[in-house]
C-alpha cells in the first residue's frame, strides 16, 4: 500500500506549491484583463504580479470566489498612485461578475527581499502565489518545510486584524457591506489559527477546512465555533452584533493561547 503523504506536503517534505496548470477557463479572462490594465497603467511602478487563493490553486467557483493579486511595487505607492490603484481595482471589480470581489495586496521589493521578511515574503510568493507579470521573485527563495516560525510570520498579525474587522462590521452601513466583510473575517480568522499548530505537527492545511481540522485535532472544545466560522465563510448569515461578538470571543482566546505558547518558549516571529 503506498504511503499516503500529509495535506500540503510533498514527498520530499516540502510545502507544496501552487500547481503549474491552465487556469479554470471562466476565470482566464478577467485574469488577463487585470494583467494587461495594470500593466498598461502602472509599468513604471510595478515590479511584478502574483495571483494567489482559490483562483490560482483551481478550485474557485463563478460568481462567489474573490480574485486576489499581490502586486510587487519597485517602490512605495504615493497617496494619488494608491488612490489611482484603487480606483481601478474598483473598475475591474464592477466589469467582472464572475468573481465576488478584487483584491490587491501591496507591497515593494525591497520588503520582499529583506532577510527578515524570508518567512513572510518570501513563503508567499514561493508556496501560495502563481507568477503572473514582472520578474518572477518566488525563485529567489528556498522551498520551506512546515513550521510554526512560518504561520506567525504570516498570520501574527490576527488579533489587530481582527479587531479591525470587527470595527469596521459594526460600522458598516448596510446589510450586504455588513455580510461581506463578515465572510472576509471569518476566512482570515479560520486561517490565522495556524498560529496554534505544533512543530510535531507534519501538515499544512491547504483550504479553510483543513485549517479547521487541525485546530479541532488540538482543540476539540472550539469544535462548535469552527463550525460557525466556517459557515460565515461561506455564507454568512448571522446578525452583525453576532458576529462580532464571537469574532472578539474567538480572537481574545486565541490571543491568550499564543501568549501562553511564546511563556514556553515559542516565541513569535514578529
Amino acid at each position: 500500500m503506498a504511503n499516503l503523504l500529509p495535506d500540503g506536503i510533498d514527498a520530499e517534505g516540502f510545502i507544496v506549491t501552487v500547481p503549474d496548470r491552465p487556469l479554470q477557463t471562466e476565470f482566464q479572462g478577467v485574469v488577463e484583463d487585470v494583467v494587461t490594465t495594470l500593466t498598461s497603467r502602472f509599468a513604471p511602478l510595478l515590479d511584478g504580479l502574483y495571483l494567489y487563493g482559490s483562483v490560482a490553486h483551481g478550485r474557485a467557483r463563478p460568481g462567489l470566489s474573490d480574485l486576489d493579486l499581490s502586486l510587487v511595487l519597485r517602490a512605495s505607492a504615493s497617496t494619488d498612485d494608491s488612490a489611482a490603484l484603487e480606483n481601478l481595482r474598483c473598475a475591474l471589480q464592477a466589469r467582472h461578475p464572475e468573481v465576488s470581489k478584487i483584491d490587491f495586496d501591496l507591497g515593494t521589493r525591497a520588503e520582499v527581499l529583506a532577510p527578515r521578511n524570508r518567512l513572510a515574503w518570501g513563503y508567499w510568493l514561493r508556496h501560495e502565489c502563481r507568477w503572473l507579470w514582472g520578474e518572477d521573485l518566488s525563485a529567489r527563495f528556498e522551498r520551506l518545510r512546515p513550521s510554526r516560525a512560518i504561520a506567525l510570520a504570516v498570520n501574527g498579525d490576527f488579533e489587530p486584524a481582527l479587531t479591525a474587522y470587527a470595527r469596521r462590521i459594526a460600522d458598516a452601513d448596510d446589510r450586504a457591506a455588513s455580510l461581506r466583510l463578515q465572510r472576509e473575517a471569518s476566512r482570515k480568522l479560520i486561517r490565522s489559527t495556524s498560529v496554534l499548530r505544533t512543530d510535531s505537527d507534519l501538515d499544512w492545511p491547504k483550504t479553510l477546512d483543513a485549517h479547521a481540522a487541525l485546530l479541532r485535532r488540538h482543540h476539540p472544545s472550539m469544535a462548535a465555533s469552527m463550525r460557525f466560522f466556517l459557515a460565515q465563510a461561506l455564507e454568512p448569515t448571522a446578525p452583525a452584533e453576532v458576529f462580532v461578538a464571537r469574532l472578539e470571543e474567538f480572537s481574545a482566546w486565541m490571543a491568550r493561547e499564543t501568549a501562553a505558547r511564546s511563556d514556553t518558549g515559542q516565541a513569535p516571529v514578529r
